[in-house]
């Protein structure tokens, strides 16, 4: 069954202070439009840049999950975005007026509460997952980390930590079910050990910190005049450590809540991919550094997979939609200028056109002649020429228009054309026609290779056939 994306219903805030910052700020999450993910809005800054939320974004992971793009920043996004994911929400933008997320309690409990109360509406786009279907790995063996991803029919996590802590021990989470994010996962809070409080006091982070959002363990005896010392720095009432190893301050939702903390940090690491997943991870000893990098492991295995489904199936012994005689009906040019043989295919703003590359072609006289390859300008032509049939269908009586090309934008060759190649050639109209002017995304392919690839600009103009 197709599952269709969803969003937010209505735009809801939620106020706190930055872990680390300490700065008081506003998150108000909004809905978004099919397709665009999570996206970061910085308000209190000049033209208020926006910050895709995606791995390749990440620039810091000391002390939490850091964006940036075009030298903008937002801190701490981890919590937040768990929450989106874990409450099915595909598509949000968060406008926030400072650098840093709310910790609120250290969890993602808070930010579960605000979509609820936004709401969840259905969207008409069909959700995309990555569907794993061999085991991923990334391990870190001098640290002990190792995330594997296996195949499966639905989502899972399994999480297993050792800090060589006396108190924490080994600790294992695991979530079989999305449904069960809310409950089993949602309320738990971040944590740190006793003996790094001051360490990051003296580094200038946590200056938004205290002891009412975060698990502190004390994983080594404490005598009472340190604890009261720290008492005063985070003016705190008496703190004492409780017989299980955590301060006094609060008392555990769960006996394994450091782990469900780290699936759940696991969870908002891995919203950075920009697609659900179908597959079951296995993480030990996960951390953002770790998380972030199989994240960006497998946005390059869904790049590749991408590209791949681009790439157009040529049967030379199917009829094309048109052939040499019915693009002459279309298009102004003739030979030796007319660079397109047929067009295979032309829906949903996306044509394949094909080119076959002969050794009788004029230009292989002087271009090159010891070595044979198709100037880098024809093939460019060839995609310009498929462009304009796409174009020109757009209008009723594409014998009265003419397209001229404005532009031609982040071109590449990757790959020599020689004689005996067969070009195909798939151009998508990106957005909508206006004014007459569309702009396309080209690729050129011998085979499953790319050999070009680039972004053109055309004008339709009105005209006659004697002009």
């Amino acid at each position: 069954m197709l599952v269709k994306q969803h969003t937010l219903q209505k735009p809801v805030s939620i106020k706190g202070k930055g872990l680390h910052t300490g700065v008081e700020v506003e998150l108000t999450l909004r809905s978004a439009s099919n397709n665009q993910g999570y996206k970061f809005k910085r308000i209190d800054l000049e033209d208020q840049p926006i910050i895709s939320a995606i791995a390749e974004n990440v620039v810091d992971t000391s002390r939490g999950t850091t964006i940036e793009e075009n030298g903008v920043r937002v801190s701490t996004v981890e919590h937040v975005l768990a929450a989106l994911w874990g409450m099915g929400v595909d598509n949000a933008l968060l406008e926030i007026n400072g650098p840093e997320m709310p910790i609120m309690d250290g969890s993602a409990q808070p930010f579960v509460e605000l979509i609820k109360q936004a709401g969840i509406v259905e969207l008409d786009a069909v959700r995309k997952y990555f569907e794993v279907k061999e085991r991923i790995v990334y391990a870190d063996k001098s640290r002990g980390v190792e995330i594997a991803i296996y195949p499966d029919d639905q989502f899972g996590i399994d999480v297993m930590i050792d800090y060589n802590s006396r108190t924490l021990g080994h600790q294992y989470a695991a979530l079989s079910n999305v449904d069960e994010f809310e409950q089993e996962i949602a309320p738990c809070r971040t944590f740190v050990f006793l003996h790094e409080l001051e360490p990051l006091l003296q580094h200038n982070l946590i200056k938004g910190g205290d002891l009412d959002n975060a698990i502190v363990i004390a994983d080594k005896p404490v005598a009472q005049p340190e604890l009261d010392r720290l008492s005063g720095l985070f003016n705190m009432p008496k703190i004492q450590v409780k017989p299980e190893g955590i301060l006094n301050n609060l008392d555990l939702h769960f006996n394994n809540e450091p782990a469900r903390h780290k699936l759940l940090d696991l969870i908002g690491d891995f919203a950075l991919i920009g697609k659900p997943i179908k597959g079951r991870i296995v993480a030990t000893r996960p951390g953002h550094a770790a998380n972030n990098q199989m994240a960006r492991q497998l946005r390059q295995i869904i790049r590749k997979e991408l590209a791949k489904s681009l790439i157009p199936h040529y049967n030379p012994a199917e009829l094309p939609l048109y052939n040499v005689e019915q693009v002459k009906n279309i298009l102004p040019h003739r030979p030796p200028f007319l660079l397109v043989d047929k067009i295979l295919s032309c829906k949903d703003n996306v044509i394949i056109g094909v080119k076959n590359v002969t050794m009788n072609e004029p230009f292989f006289v002087g271009h090159f002649p010891a070595q044979s390859v198709m100037p880098g300008v024809l093939i460019v032509e060839a995609m310009a020429q498929v462009g304009g049939v796409l174009v020109l269908n757009t209008v009723p009586d594409p014998e009265n228009y003419l397209t001229f090309f404005l532009k031609v934008d982040k071109v590449k060759f990757r790959r020599m054309v020689v004689p005996g190649d067969t070009l195909i050639i798939r151009m998508e109209l990106v957005g909508e026609i206006r004014r007459g002017i569309a702009t396309m995304l080209a690729q050129a392919y011998v085979g499953e290779t790319l050999v070009t690839e680039g972004e053109l600009t055309a004008q339709i103009i009105k005209t006659t056939k004697e002009s």
